[in-house]
């Protein structure tokens, strides 16, 4: 932990590109998602990146507090919310008398290096009644699976070239998802999945229109086993 994770983090955070291309429609409807199921009170948002989802959810809270590991982030997103609360810190020194009515963690557990301890502050930091809403892509995601069978990866959560560059230290299914946050304390209060993802990013990116990738981000949740992404909410 310390420098180097802050360097680990800020190197991955400048290339990743997270909020390019089709990742901000996964992101944006995974905000979506997590507003059916949010409290009303206060959020802190762990590793919000760029803000794509935070500009979904901020409007809904009036006592919202971020926390991100790359400075540059906190910067912009400080300029763009004067009343949030910015921390510049790895989620591993971040400390806090305050608790939390719903605490989100949208792509963070692949990037961390021990998600349970993550988890297990995130425990501590909650209101009580509250909730833990937390989303990561899935290993067995069709892409995934198709990549296998075409020999461009060994198994389906095996890292790629992309969970590389993005700074991706596991791929979780789904069984490993939840034993994270059991293993942490938490009861799964809900689970599930979204965007059904057939193609790279880059095909898709290519060929499909607006309208289709909306589908395929509602058919993921009929068919969460396979969706590209797959999201837990959590109380103790």
């Amino acid at each position: 932990m310390g420098e180097n994770e802050k360097m680990w983090v800020e190197e991955h955070s400048r290339i990743g590109g997270y909020s390019l291309g089709v990742n901000r429609y996964a992101m944006e409807y995974c905000g979506e998602i997590f507003l059916k199921f949010m409290k009303d009170g206060n959020v802190l948002e762990l590793g919000p990146a760029e803000g794509v989802m935070t500009a979904l959810l901020y409007p809904h809270f009036s006592d919202y507090t971020i926390v991100d590991g790359a400075g540059f982030f906190v910067e912009k997103l400080k300029e763009r919310y004067p009343e949030m609360h910015c921390y510049a810190s790895l989620f591993e020194e971040f400390s806090t008398d305050k608790r939390f009515d719903n605490i989100v963690l949208g792509h963070v557990l692949e990037h961390v290096e021990s998600p349970v301890d993550i988890l297990r502050r995130c425990r501590s930091w909650l209101a009580d009644g509250g909730r833990v809403l937390s989303a990561v892509p899935n290993a067995n995601s069709i892409h995934r699976q198709a990549a296998v069978h075409m020999g461009l990866l060994q198994s389906v959560d095996q890292l790629n070239d992309t969970d590389c560059r993005n700074g991706h230290r596991r791929v979780y299914d789904v069984e490993r998802f939840k034993r994270d946050f059991q293993d942490a304390g938490f009861r799964i209060l809900q689970s599930g999945g979204y965007w059904l993802k057939p193609l790279s990013n880059a095909q898709i990116e290519r060929d499909w229109t607006d309208e289709t990738i909306r589908a395929f981000l509602v058919l993921g949740e009929k068919y969460p086993e396979i969706a590209g992404e797959i999201y837990v909410v959590a109380g103790i």
